[in-house]
């Protein structure tokens, strides 16, 4: 009598193994991509077997055998940066080509939102974590790595901490930026930044990296235009220089939100750019090449920065607990001056 195959709704593992003639361990090492001492011949025969039967392995039984999700969380501190969404989009392409999925939460810049999002995503154990932290307490995130969950951090970098970091060159970028306004003979120099009380690495060293930059150049730097606050104190500022007739002639944007921010007051009170003023922001934004006239910025490698951030956790993924695994390492990335019609 002909024996027919199982329907494909009840097709298991041990049905593989018989039809394909191996042992269920065997099928269950092919599926694990666990090939060392499997001949061609067997793989191919449980390929074509696995085929013919339209197997699907039950992926959340597995992964309770391996302790494996396959889940990676993404926290970012503001998704409204252009930044921050350049920088996912890089990291969940890479990892999804790896198989593994991202799940990305949104902290809106808030440390205790943020916390709670760190303790959902590991109890839903998720294989490792890539965080734009917003949080100066190390202690949070040194459990994560007690817990020898897989870390990186993204755009901060927190002292004490012994997790890989990928953030910008701001030293370089502000280099680039103020020695850009000089040679536009401006002199005049603000700059402008979001709030840095929150110890956010990137506002405290662009604003370190604009004072080296000015003493390098032998530049004085005019106290009251170095300013940080929120978005409405932005506002404020600007509008008492302008109405004191104290206004600079050049403004550097600490971010993409700072420069919609100095963009709108220029419209706003019918400013010319870049005759009245000169902007150039950090961050390279898509409207720079179509706004009129068009922005100088300096740009960050952002998908260079993705990538090496996914490559990094797949890399403390597939080495969990070997010794020879390197030391956590910050990585410094290059950044570029965009050279347009602002200046």
């Amino acid at each position: 009598m002909k024996k027919e195959a199982p329907s494909q709704k009840n097709v298991t593992i041990q049905d593989v193994a018989n039809a394909a003639g191996v042992s269920k361990s065997t099928v269950s090492q092919f599926i694990n991509k666990r090939f060392k001492y499997m001949s061609d011949d067997t793989k191919k025969k449980i390929e074509q077997t696995i085929l013919e039967l339209n197997y699907r392995p039950n992926d959340f039984a597995r992964n309770l055998k391996t302790k494996k999700t396959k889940m990676i969380g993404i926290i970012v501190a503001n998704i409204k940066h252009v930044f921050s969404t350049d920088i996912i989009s890089a990291v969940e392409k890479k990892l999804s080509a790896h198989g593994l999925q991202a799940i990305i939460c949104n902290s809106d810049d808030n440390p205790e939102k943020e916390k709670q999002f760190i303790e959902l995503l590991t109890a839903r154990q998720i294989d490792g974590l890539i965080i734009f932290p917003t949080n100066a307490d190390v202690t949070l995130y040194e459990k994560i790595l007690v817990d020898q969950i897989p870390l990186v951090l993204i755009d901060r970098k927190l002292e004490g901490l012994k997790a890989d970091t990928v953030i910008l060159d701001n030293e370089t970028a502000l280099y680039l930026a103020v020695s850009h306004l000089l040679e536009k003979k401006r002199k005049r120099i603000a700059m402008m930044t979001l709030p840095v009380e929150q110890h956010i690495t990137p506002r405290i060293e662009r604003i370190e990296g604009f004072y080296s930059a000015m003493k390098r150049s032998q530049q004085e730097v005019i106290s009251d235009f170095v300013f940080s606050g929120t978005l409405l104190d932005i506002q404020t500022r600007l509008a008492e220089w302008l109405s004191n007739k104290e206004m600079p002639d050049a403004i550097i944007a600490g971010n993409d939100l700072v420069l919609e921010t100095v963009l709108t007051f220029v419209k706003n009170h019918n400013l010319s750019i870049p005759s009245d003023l000169s902007i150039l922001s950090i961050d390279d934004v898509p409207y720079a090449k179509v706004y009129n006239p068009t922005l100088t910025t300096v740009a960050q490698p952002t998908q260079q920065m993705g990538e090496m951030a996914a490559t990094i956790l797949l890399e403390r993924l597939n080495n969990s607990g070997t010794p020879e695994v390197s030391l956590p390492l910050l990585y410094r990335f290059p950044p570029t001056l965009m050279d347009r019609e602002s200046c």
